[in-house]
């Protein structure tokens, strides 16, 4: 229902891929190409030079001006100092817009304990361990380190390359936060314990990126080109990073050292600036939020393939879905929820985050996130126990 407003029509029209949503989408996406594609090109000869030094490298190096003039602190004499730069600017401004997302969540679902612990939870990691963290270690002279970001969707962690600079310590935990404790946590509580709890990429998308969810694409086109896309990507991060260990391994000059630094180049021109950026997020306003998550993030096809083998589940109320459609409409990673819930079918996907929004929207509470594979006592009905199903 549109308000009769001028806000409300302006909410409706920017919410639902109106002329607002495209052209916050030229910006988001300009933004970032600015961002990371930026170059200074010093002193341009032809008129195309001039014209991406003007595009680009302008913005980069007022950017990088910006961010040291207001984002920096300390003093070399003392030792201690800090000189911020773009990515800093950008860290403040993304952790800005998941402060005031999640300000709005608080308010919408303030009777709804899982999402305000869930919201609290990914606004408390993003401006410690991935905004004052990364600053204050670089203040004292440490290397800058995520600890809330973990390989593969960090993937330099555990890029030989990078050992010496980071120290054994944090490559010791980028190793067991890795390949220890993601999957062990995976297989208990599912991908939601990262996706929606940790990740600041699903910290965005389920605060500023909120009012978009119910644009996701569904149906099954989007759901096999999901499966390509999402386990390509994992393939791709996980054979580069085979190869960064051969090339460590390989006398230095070796042709497979020539091979892995181009291919450090192409994923993080392709994967990291492309894909989790200027896609990722520039297209929340047309194309729903978690693009990034559901399509290409390697550290989500992992966790989903765990999820498939553990504990978590979304319980469905037999012979209680009235069909409203509310669940598949705001499922932010196109699952049609609604298919499951009048099948009488409890369910796992490997693309679920168990963000809870299907149990919240639904107005006959069908839906139920839980962590256990035998259904509660207390729940079962004549219909269960007569056709065994709630063995």
């Amino acid at each position: 229902m549109i308000r009769q407003t001028i806000g409300g029509r302006l909410a409706h029209d920017i919410r639902n891929r109106g002329l607002t949503a495209w052209l916050l989408f030229g910006l988001l996406s300009g933004f970032y190409v600015v961002l990371y594609f930026g170059v200074d090109y010093g002193h341009p000869q032809t008129g195309v030079e001039r014209a991406q030094a003007w595009l680009y490298g302008t913005f980069t190096v007022h950017l990088d001006a910006f961010g040291a003039q207001w984002l920096s602190f300390g003093s070399a004499e003392s030792g201690l100092s800090y000189a911020g730069n773009r990515w800093t600017l950008y860290a403040l401004l993304y952790t800005l817009a998941m402060l005031v997302g999640g300000a709005w969540m608080f308010h919408r679902y303030r009777h709804n304990p899982y999402q305000m612990v869930r919201t609290f939870s990914v606004l408390f990691l993003q401006v410690s361990f991935a905004f004052s963290v990364p600053i204050l270690l670089k203040f004292f002279g440490h290397p800058e380190y995520y600890f809330s970001y973990l390989w593969p969707l960090k993937i330099e962690y555990l890029d030989p390359a990078h050992f010496e600079y980071f120290g054994e310590i944090l490559v010791l935990y980028a190793f067991f936060a890795s390949l220890v404790l993601t999957p062990l946590l995976g297989l208990l509580w599912g991908k939601r314990w990262y996706c929606s709890w940790v990740c600041g990429c699903g910290g965005l998308a389920n605060t500023a990126g909120e009012p978009w969810r119910h644009l996701s694409q569904k149906g099954s086109t989007a759901w096999r080109f999901e499966k390509f896309a999402v386990h390509g990507v994992l393939l791709i991060a996980v054979a580069s990073t085979a190869l960064w260990f051969a090339s460590a391994l390989l006398p230095e000059g070796s042709a497979v050292g020539g091979w892995a630094e181009g291919t450090r180049r192409w994923y993080g021109l392709v994967v990291v600036a492309g894909l989790s950026g200027a896609v990722g997020t520039g297209l929340y306003p047309i194309g729903g939020t978690r693009i990034w998550c559901r399509y290409f993030c390697p550290m989500a096809a992992i966790l989903g393939l765990v999820q498939k083998a553990g504990r978590f589940r979304i319980r469905v109320k037999r012979n209680m879905c009235i069909s409203c459609g509310l669940c598949s409409k705001y499922c932010e990673m196109g699952i049609d929820v609604r298919a499951y819930a009048q099948a009488n079918r409890d369910f796992v996907r490997a693309s679920c985050v168990g963000c809870g929004l299907c149990a919240e929207v639904c107005p006959r509470g069908v839906l139920r996130l839980e962590n256990v594979r035998r259904r509660d006592p207390q729940e079962l009905t004549l219909d269960s126990l007569a056709d065994g199903s709630w063995r």
